[in-house]
């Protein structure tokens, strides 16, 4: 993984200077297509045509503590909704113009071999958080890697921009989790209601939380974060994320799970954190937190808190608007415009 191409940023802000429009009248169009730049290594960056959603699916042992009403099967059964193109995900790519693949990152259930499915999974239900690791730091090394190499492969066959989705029952705890050790905030700051819990479930959901990082060494990396507080699904689109950078791929992270990875593959590698565009802003307060930590700066704020992808994806449309800014847009001199 290299730095983004300082170079290719500074042409980037040079063009848009010259473009017909008042200077900074694109507002956050102009800096992400300067950051485009800065990954293609280029000036216009090429406007990506192949748009992948990679959503990860896993189940968590710490819906034993009683974190959320949804039962576990629901993660499987979603599985075989999004392969159905039936969930909302599957929608709003069709809408833009994005590929789905679904991974079982971990669901608890055998998985039948079936087209739009890769099975990367070395477990089938994460420990319970609270109280143990979630998994082995070998497990957790092996599904980065798994995610990794998914990423590196798909852009290798013409994928040239990817989204992060997750599926899977329980996983805002493990979330929470890992914002809470990775930014120091408290339980109680990054805690959201996940898919609907009231005030009582809520208070215990925080405790659970504070139990979980509360048990943790202070002092560990990336690969310790993911075994000791993570999920299956995080894992893997950590490696999503790090094998899209390594392949000079722009990264579009979705909501609060899609961050604690985010969160994960920055203390793996920080080089990471440029090739990563925030799609949108979730109603999880984890996911401020994360967001500010990380310095990324969401394209939408639509009171989404579903995941799957689905801010991600709404997002595909701003990041090729970007780079069509500058490789289309005419200049002053071009357009025989007079400039103020």
């Amino acid at each position: 993984m290299r730095e983004l191409d300082s170079q290719a940023i500074a042409a980037a802000a040079e063009r848009q200077a010259g473009l017909t429009k008042p200077a900074g009248s694109l507002g956050e169009l102009e800096r992400l297509g300067e950051q485009l730049s800065g990954i293609a290594a280029c000036c216009p960056p090429p406007i990506p045509s192949r748009p992948l959603v990679v959503v990860a699916a896993g189940d968590h042992g710490v819906i034993a503590e009683g974190v959320t009403p949804w039962p576990q099967e629901v993660t499987g059964q979603m599985v075989d909704n999004f392969l159905a193109g039936g969930a909302a995900i599957n929608v709003l790519a069709r809408v833009v113009g994005a590929d789905v693949v679904v991974v079982d990152a971990g669901v608890n259930r055998p998985q039948p071999e079936r087209d739009g499915l890769a099975i990367l999974k070395v477990g089938r239900l994460t420990g319970n958080i609270r109280i143990e690791p979630a998994m082995s730091r070998d497990e957790a090394a092996e599904l980065v890697d798994r995610g990794r190499r998914l990423a590196e492969e798909r852009a290798a066959g013409g994928v040239d921009l990817l989204v992060t989705g997750d599926m899977g029952i329980g996983n805002t705890t493990p979330s929470a989790a890992i914002v809470s050790y990775v930014t120091g905030r408290s339980p109680q700051e990054v805690t959201g209601r996940g898919t609907g819990i009231g005030d009582e479930m809520l208070a215990h959901k925080v405790a659970v939380i504070a139990d979980a990082v509360g048990r943790c060494d202070p002092s560990l990396d990336g690969l310790g974060i993911a075994s000791q507080l993570g999920g299956y699904e995080i894992a893997v689109l950590a490696g999503v994320m790090l094998g899209g950078a390594g392949a000079g791929v722009p990264v579009i992270v979705d909501g609060v799970i899609s961050l604690a990875a985010a969160l994960v593959a920055y203390r793996i590698e920080p080089l990471v954190r440029g090739y990563l565009v925030a799609g949108h802003r979730s109603m999880e307060p984890g996911a401020s937190a994360a967001l500010e930590f990380l310095g990324l700066r969401p394209l939408l704020d639509l009171n989404l808190r579903l995941g799957e992808g689905s801010g991600g994806v709404l997002a595909v449309p701003l990041v090729k608007a970007a780079a069509g800014i500058l490789a289309e847009m005419a200049t002053f001199d071009s357009a025989g415009v007079s400039e103020k």
